[in-house]
């Protein structure tokens, strides 16, 4: 497979007999050209080769342009709209991004072809509109060999003039069960009773065709052998599927094209406003562009719009332990007017509750004296964990109130904490999440009062005056619902809830555990602890004899717990909308591996901003924005016509992200970030206000300078070149503007100049694009001092022998220095181990020491969020760890394995 491969240009297919289609006032296009797309992320069949020599020869003898590919880049608007179809020839693996899959769902939506061959259904399984498309997924295939075909449709061209039956050898495709698309029409049946191992129960259709979204679609699961592509039949039915997705090759009408493009990366700026604060963790941006942060030690923070700068507001004394603290904050749908705003925080002192209370924050001071305790929910405070505390109001007034199970996690092995012990109440989480008549584990919803009290409003999960059941509640069954956001259209509340820590599954006690982004259309019961991602059941556990009981029923689900003082029997169980667990999530890949803290951020509008330069675009209307603050990732849902999940997509992955922990739109439109940093529970550099603006409009080129000599000895010529300077929009002329030391200037794309004194000098060059967008840079030039020369004289420069010394001499020589104290001469020597190429050298070494690759995959993962290298965080320091276990057999293995099932205990309880 070659990494760049080139395309080639064959004709192919003029003499096409077209389908009588419906009249069209398309144009008829004035040449056919095929894309033959072959890319392999899978099983790479050997038959491509000869499949990609058959259609070249079709297309010598019918006179159409074939271009071939492995490259996905080709999948970009531009260059799908020269093609009539696109071949999958037996593709495998998730070979498109989520900006080519846009583009060529509406490159299928203008009109345009889709041809799959065999693999070519082993494809985007993460794609469903693929799914459509291409009309099924692949699940399982017997052995090569002979079988019976029935023709379905004898007039269609894929069909026409084959024996029926048909029969012949290849490598017979089963289904995915529920993956064959509904409107499909079947040219060609299986007939599983001529051949073994067919699992479709006798409905077994193997080549079709629909059309689907817009355009026409042609699949056959033949083709498997390279003796395929020589076969005149099967020729035959390939042609004329090909002839089916072409049809009257008319240009495409892109304006039936339903799909929006990703919007280019490029587009997008990220804008550091603030930055050093010790645990921010909720914040708001004021219509005047200012931003208003909490901090969980108590304080209050403003960073002004116009003065670009941050200032202490005041701060709230309280209960700084365990994961309590100043946790939430939101301001009054009518702040402009009142200047209320709301703060869940924990209360110092003996009161074990959390409270939530409105202040008037006004000219940049907190009125103490103006407290009005809204809500006060009970909880203990003798041990951790999980306090939530976030704070939105909807669009009708009503405030919703995110609050934790409030239980500890640490005695359950990662798995459901149901320990129904005497004197073990904290320690089960049926006390609180699954407790109709607790305010913990829940999502809450009030209507905050003029007087500061608050009313119920209707809808809620139990209405007023249900026995055992607290009417406050809107969904329970939470673990700890961190971020949630409300969908003003829809009318949807979704959240992020932090899952448990078991990192595999267990026959007796249940499901490893998931982070759950979750989505109530209405009330409902969300299943902790007695269920995690999609209603996986954790199982009955007895605490005092280990012994498990059965798994819990998601349809009937009981609270037999001691502890429980509300009702016995639950609502059913909700699924979650999205779930994950630390790695090897098969439902939602795109979500990927690490540490796990679920978030999601507030509903996009864009009609709010038509005149905002900056506002990002209607692309993110409608769509649920969820991200992941230990991963540092945002992404997109889109939702199909029920509301359901329908695809996730990726965003803003130029950008890095420390621990993104609150998000809110701007009043120009921009989405304001709020970073708590890349380590727990202290003061971070990197936490920060961050705002990321579009620009829709032209874009500055990015000057860059590139030269032939940075350094030598005087006179010193130097070529400039702009050359590698990037304009986005591909101006067609880019201005240059060189600056010399001496006060020259000079234009144009190559310059040079001559140096003549010795020093250090800047170059600067400015780029200016034909709308006027501009930038500029710099880069340094030594004059005066030439590079030192090194020659090696090495005996045997081709192998060596093992235990053998091998002689070498190095010598060192400097135009301006003369001679060389040997003492300045480093030399370093690398060893490339057996089946190691130069490339691994050249590439920084990497892995070629332990200590390396350690600490490359440290880097490379969320460890450092809550171990340091040196000093204890959340966590043991790496040093602590090294100490701890520096002797004893089998240490590796041993670290190792717990890291792998995790542990408790060894270093004391914290907070993870």
């Amino acid at each position: 497979m070659k990494l760049f491969p080139r395309l080639t240009h064959v004709l192919l297919l003029v003499a096409i007999v077209f389908l009588n289609l419906a009249p069209s006032c398309n144009r008829q296009r004035s040449e056919t050209r095929v894309l033959v797309f072959t890319k392999t992320l899978g099983y790479r069949h050997p038959s491509i080769t000869n499949g990609i020599e058959a259609i070249q020869k079709l297309g010598q003898k019918y006179n159409v342009l074939v271009d071939t590919t492995e490259n996905a880049a080709r999948f970009n608007e531009d260059n799908l709209k020269r093609y009539s179809t696109v071949i999958f020839l037996s593709t495998t693996g998730d070979v498109l991004n989520h900006i080519q899959q846009a583009d060529f769902e509406r490159y299928i939506q203008a009109g345009g072809g889709y041809v799959g061959i065999h693999a070519a259904s082993d494809t985007e399984y993460k794609w469903p509109w693929y799914n459509h498309l291409a009309g099924a997924y692949f699940e399982s295939h017997p052995a090569i060999q002979e079988a019976k075909l029935y023709v379905r449709e004898a007039n269609h061209p894929a069909t026409e003039g084959l024996p029926n039956p048909w029969v012949r050898k290849d490598e017979w495709y089963d289904f995915k069960a529920g993956s064959l698309d509904s409107t499909l029409k079947v040219l060609l049946d299986l007939d599983e009773s001529s051949y073994q191992g067919g699992k479709m129960n006798g409905k077994h259709p193997i080549a079709w065709y629909h059309e689907y979204d817009g355009g026409r679609a042609f699949y056959t699961a033949l083709g498997h052998t390279e003796e395929s592509y020589t076969e005149p039949l099967f020729l035959k039915h390939l042609l004329g599927g090909i002839r089916y997705a072409i049809g009257e090759n008319l240009e495409l009408d892109y304006s039936k094209a339903r799909t929006q493009r990703v919007p280019e990366a490029s587009r997008f700026s990220r804008t550091v406003l603030s930055e050093v604060f010790y645990e921010p963790v909720a914040m708001e941006v004021f219509p005047d562009g200012d931003v208003v942060l909490i901090e969980r030690s108590g304080a209050l923070k403003k960073y002004d719009a116009q003065t670009q700068s941050t200032k202490v507001l005041d701060s709230l004394k309280v209960n700084y332990k365990l994961e309590d603290g100043l946790l939430g904050f939101v301001r009054d749908p009518n702040y402009e007017k009142n200047h209320w705003i709301y703060l869940f925080y924990s209360p110092p002192g003996d009161s074990s509750a959390q409270r939530v209370s409105r202040f008037v924050l006004k000219d940049d001071k907190l009125d103490k004296a103006s407290e009005k305790v809204v809500i006060e929910i009970p909880v203990q405070r003798k041990e951790c964990c999980h306090s939530a505390g976030y704070l939105n109001f909807d669009d009708a007034g009503n405030l919703f109130i995110s609050v934790g199970d409030n239980t500890n996690p640490f005695f359950s092995d990662g798995y459901a904490p149901i320990d129904g012990q005497p004197g073990r109440t904290p320690f089960d989480a049926r006390h609180t999440s699954s407790n109709t008549n607790d305010l913990r584990g829940k999502i809450l919803r009030i209507k905050p009062e003029p007087d500061g009290a608050y009313s119920i409003p209707e809808g809620n999960l139990f209405p007023k005056g249900t026995p055992g059941t607290r009417p406050e509640i809107y969904v329970m069954g939470c673990r700890n619902p961190y971020r949630h956001a409300w969908d003003p259209k829809r009318k949807y509340l979704y959240w992020g809830d932090v899952g448990p820590d078991a990192v595999r599954d267990s026959t007796g006690r249940g499901p490893r555990g998931h982070d759950e982004i979750n989505q109530a259309k209405k009330p409902g019961y969300f299943g902790w602890p007695l269920f995690n991602a999609n209603n996986k059941p954790y199982n009955a556990y007895d605490f005092a004899t280990k012994t498990s009981g059965e798994p819990f029923n998601p349809d009937a689900p009981l609270n037999l717990s001691p502890n429980n003082t509300g009702a016995k029997q639950l609502p059913p169980a909700q699924k979650a909308f999205i779930w994950y667990p630390y790695w090897n999530g098969e439902d939602f890949p795109l979500m990927g591996f690490g540490g796990r803290t679920a978030m999601v951020a507030p509903f996009y509008d864009s009609s709010r901003y038509k005149n905002s330069a900056v506002a990002l675009p209607d692309y993110f209307d409608d769509k649920v924005m969820t991200y992941e603050w230990m991963r540092g990732k945002f992404y997109l849902v889109e939702l199909d016509e029920k509301g359901d999940f329908y695809e996730m997509e990726p965003v803003f992955e130029q950008f890095e992200f420390a621990n993104p922990i609150d998000a809110e739109w701007g009043p120009d439109g921009s989405l304001y970030v709020l970073e708590y940093g890349k380590s727990w529970n202290t003061e971070n550099l990197d936490a920060r206000i961050v705002k990321i603006g579009y620009n829709a409009g032209n874009r500055a080129p990015i000057a860059a300078i590139t030269t032939d000599k940075a350094t030598g000895a005087l006179p010193l010529s130097v070529k400039f070149s702009g050359s590698t300077s990037l304009d986005y929009d591909k101006d067609e002329v880019l201005s240059y503007r060189w600056s010399f030391p001496d006060g020259t200037t000079q234009t144009g794309k190559d310059v040079s100049f001559i140096f003549d004194k010795a020093g250090v000098y800047t170059v600067s060059l400015e780029v200016t694009d034909a709308e006027g967008g501009k930038s500029t840079t710099r880069t340094e030039v030594l004059a005066g001092n030439e590079a030192p020369q090194i020659t090696w004289n090495v005996e045997n420069r081709t192998f060596y022998w093992e235990n053998k010394p091998v002689t070498y001499q190095v010598s060192v020589t400097d135009r301006e220095d003369g001679a060389v104290n040997p003492e300045l001469v480093s030399i370093y020597k690398t060893f490339v181990p057996m089946g190691f190429d130069l490339t691994t050298v050249g590439q920084g070494h990497q892995q070629q020491k332990d200590l390396v690759s350690a600490v490359q995959l440290i880097e490379k993962s969320n460890c450092l969020s809550c171990h340091k290298v040196q000093e204890a965080a959340v966590g043991p320091s790496y040093m602590q760890v090294s100490e701890r276990y520096k002797s004893g057999k089998n240490m590796p293995q041993y670290l190792a394995r717990k890291i792998q099932t995790g542990s408790r205990g060894v270093w004391g309880q914290q907070q993870m």
